[in-house]
């Protein structure tokens, strides 16, 4: 795992940049989706969280969940479409979780994607994905706690 201005930012994960959403493909081609350090820090502490309910089908660009701090307000939309398989009802309630662990027990959901080879194609990782996301921090002038 990478740190930059104390951002933790796991290699290993997708990214959707300017959403500030990570995406981890699992076992059996599911895709578990959350907010990432640098979003979640942005958002301040989350108060509420809206997820949709397993089976439902969510169209790429439509969001997954919406997330509610003190001073925002904003959706998690899906790059990777599919049929939502789970979600973290933990975070109901306990919506801090996002804050306190986000790419652990702050998960948001698990997605049986429709087309997952053609939506990683709008997904960076790797090395693409940190320099994009030190770009990010810079020009929003985000410091995580670390």
């Amino acid at each position: 795992m990478k740190t930059y201005k104390g951002c933790k930012i796991p290699e290993e994960l997708y990214y959707d940049i300017e959403n500030q959403v990570w995406y981890k493909i699992e076992e059996k081609g599911l895709v578990r989706v959350g907010a990432t350090d640098v979003g979640q820090t942005r958002a301040g502490k989350m108060v509420n969280v809206r997820i949709k309910p397993p089976g439902k089908q969510v169209p790429k660009g439509k969001p997954i969940a919406s997330l509610e701090s003190g001073k925002w307000t904003g959706p998690i939309p899906a790059v990777i479409e599919g049929e939502i398989v789970e979600r973290n009802e933990r975070l109901f309630d306990e919506p801090e979780l996002i804050n306190e662990d986000p790419y652990g027990e702050g998960w948001i959901a698990v997605i049986k994607p429709t087309n997952l080879e053609r939506d990683l194609k709008d997904l960076v990782t790797g090395e693409i994905a940190l320099e994009r996301m030190k770009e990010y921090i810079d020009r929003e002038g985000v410091e995580c706690k670390g």
